[in-house]
């Protein structure tokens, strides 16, 4: 095999230009056989195997700065980089990440993990290069779904004021994780299939170069009105017009084609864009069908693309698209929206049902919290369903356009808590601390599905900023039995008796009622409380519990900083200081991948962790 012979950049650089079609079909073969056994990003991946070929082969790596937009997209970056042999541990705990990491490899020279990020770092990069005197290549690598992000707009309009060299890889597959949406995507569909423009500009400067002495001047001149021509083929040309040089459209998966473009790039004194069409999942057919569905996979069947497992009841999310549907029949009012997760948030099936109501705005979490408050001054009552880790980036559009007017807008935030494989720039373990921080916002978290169903119904009453967050997977069907109906900041006793109370919040709840099944078998009287709603908190509750325990304990699966457990505390000591609480949440820390049941473990917040914390710290008497 060609793939057992690359070490590293110089190996690739060493072989014939035919291999290098064979290595690509290599590749594949590989990413699909390990990602079948291991879970990971395969769609992305298998779409941008020549791409990472050509730029490796074209470029000094790793002196040339190499930055991948979102990052999941660097398996085959990885492979060549030294790393092939790591793949058995792909996302597994204290193995390869699924995402660039500069600890894991001085190939990776940014790490990433969200959208829109790539240019702004490339010519973060690019500038210190200047200001050092340095004379490297700086390459962002953006997905077209990515551009729907302001973020890269903001980046565009600054790197258009370089006078070095900066190259923009803008790899466009029509999809981000969904198919994209909007104007940008209607865009570059029209430079996909633009051709004149490329066909003009080729036939001209073939036919003026014949002409003697002459024909290199007219050529030379045609260029300096480059951008006039352009505008009578490809109208817009945006990124012309911002002063950024347009090479493409090029075959993404034409290895000779991009490295020619590439080495054209690198001749450029400022700022070049160089276009690349791919396709989403190519080489594999179910990825190529469903691409969406082959974004994140688990462990799979390669010859007929189906899940080795399945879920045998529904997940939050699950739950959530379900009860959001019925909503929609009962408030003709409501709307939802997605920052281009329709599939992964559950959405999919309100926008089917209600497609006038439903809103996907691309991969622009900011836009889509301002535009929700725009609907509720406007008497609508949006839905925003969101990712924990990805609602991160619509901070201050919550605290500044939902919270500040006090609009009734519904954040449904999944995915919270700590989801896994995608590590630390996905664990959605800070939006306590983020959200109960904000005037005005009121936090819930639900401790089984009937809870979140109850919550969603109570949420449409209630005339205020509301997020109610719960975790991947499976929806907890325990204490069923437990329905008293959701008051405004009121918990939920669940069982009473004396010496411990265990005070729990959303997946927690599950948790404490394992560690107080435990401690009732070694002998300890213990009670079990739901907080439901992290902000405000039931101080009613929490008076009670002290009043008939001398310890407290809060559980929650947020970091401790700015969280539940704090917020309890802090009125305990300031009306009961003689009740010692005991608060159970995660580090100061950013958690890296691997499987939740092993993280929680690792990180002490499973039930055994926690009854052995106690019993070490001398809280069990």
């Amino acid at each position: 095999m060609i793939l057992e012979q690359i070490k590293g950049p110089e190996e690739l650089k060493a072989l014939p230009p035919e291999d290098l079609k064979t290595l690509a079909q290599e590749i594949r073969e590989f990413l699909i056989e390990k990602i079948s056994h291991t879970g990971g990003h395969l769609a992305s991946n298998l779409g941008v195997v020549e791409l990472t070929i050509a730029l490796h082969t074209t470029f000094n790596l790793p002196e040339d700065k190499l930055i991948w937009d979102v990052g999941h997209q660097s398996y085959t970056h990885k492979i060549l980089t030294g790393r092939m042999a790591d793949f058995d541990e792909l996302r597994q705990y204290g193995g390869l990440s699924g995402f660039p990491k500069r600890k894991e490899s001085p190939y990776d020279s940014f790490d990433t993990g969200h959208s829109s990020t790539s240019i702004s770092a490339g010519l973060g990069i690019a500038l210190g290069r200047d200001l050092k005197g340095l004379d490297y290549k700086v390459v962002s690598v953006i997905g077209d779904g990515a551009l729907t992000g302001g973020m890269a707009y903001e980046a565009l309009n600054n790197a258009a004021r370089m006078k070095r060299n900066f190259i923009i890889v803008l790899n466009d597959n029509k999809m981000s994780i969904s198919e994209n949406v909007g104007g940008m995507s209607r865009y570059l569909n029209g430079l996909r299939t633009g051709s004149g423009y490329n066909d003009l500009k080729k036939n001209v400067a073939d036919a003026l170069d014949r002409i003697p002495v002459v024909g290199s001047v007219m050529i030379d001149k045609i260029k300096r009105t480059k951008n006039s021509i352009k505008q009578l083929f490809i109208p817009g040309m945006l990124f012309e017009n911002m002063g950024i040089t347009y090479l493409g459209p090029v075959d993404g998966h034409n290895i000779p084609a991009m490295c020619k473009v590439f080495k054209e790039a690198q001749k450029l004194d400022h700022s070049v864009l160089v276009h690349v069409i791919t396709k989403k999942g190519k080489g594999y057919r179910p990825a190529e069908k469903n691409p969406s569905r082959f974004h994140g996979v688990g462990p799979f069947d390669v010859g007929t693309g189906e899940p080795l497992s399945t879920q045998e009841h529904p997940s939050y999310t699950d739950v959530f698209s379900r009860k959001i549907c019925q909503l929609g029949g009962q408030y003709p009012n409501l709307v939802a929206v997605t920052a281009a997760m329709p599939d992964g948030t559950g959405l999919t099936a309100f926008g089917k049902k209600y497609p006038f109501r439903f809103f996907d705005v691309g991969i622009a979490e900011a836009h889509a919290v301002t535009s929700a408050a725009g609907m509720a001054a406007a008497g609508l009552r949006p839905v925003v369903a969101v990712y924990s880790s990805f609602l991160q980036r619509g901070f201050d559009q919550v605290l500044h356009d939902v919270c500040i007017q006090n609009l009734p807008v519904l954040f449904a935030v999944d995915r919270a808590g700590l989801v896994g494989s995608d590590g630390e720039t996905h664990q959605g373990i800070f939006d306590y601390s983020y959200l109960t921080c904000i005037p005005n916002m009121s936090v819930m978290a639900p401790k089984n599905l009937w809870e979140l169903r109850a919550m969603l119904d109570f949420a449409m009453e209630y005339n205020g900023p509301l997020a109610i967050r719960y975790p991947r997977g499976e929806a907890y069907r325990g204490l069923r039995e437990f329905r008293q109906p959701i008051a405004y900041g009121k918990g939920e006793m669940l069982y009473e008796e004396k010496d411990i109370a265990l005070l729990a919040v959303g997946s927690m709840v599950s948790t404490g009622e394992h560690v107080r099944e435990k401690l009732k078998k070694e002998g300890y009287s213990c009670s079990l409380a739901n907080g439901r709603f992290v902000k405000p908190v039931d101080t009613e509750l929490v008076a009670h519990l002290a009043g008939n325990h001398g310890l407290i304990v809060t559980l929650e699966e947020n970091v401790l900083q700015g969280g539940y457990g704090l917020a309890v505390t802090a009125y305990i000591h300031a009306h009961f200081p003689h009740i010692k609480v005991l608060n159970v949440a995660l580090p100061d820390a950013y958690v890296e991948h691997g499987n939740v049941s092993i993280l929680r473990e690792g990180l002490g917040i499973d039930s055994d962790s926690i009854i052995r914390s106690m019993k070490a710290g001398g809280w069990l008497e």
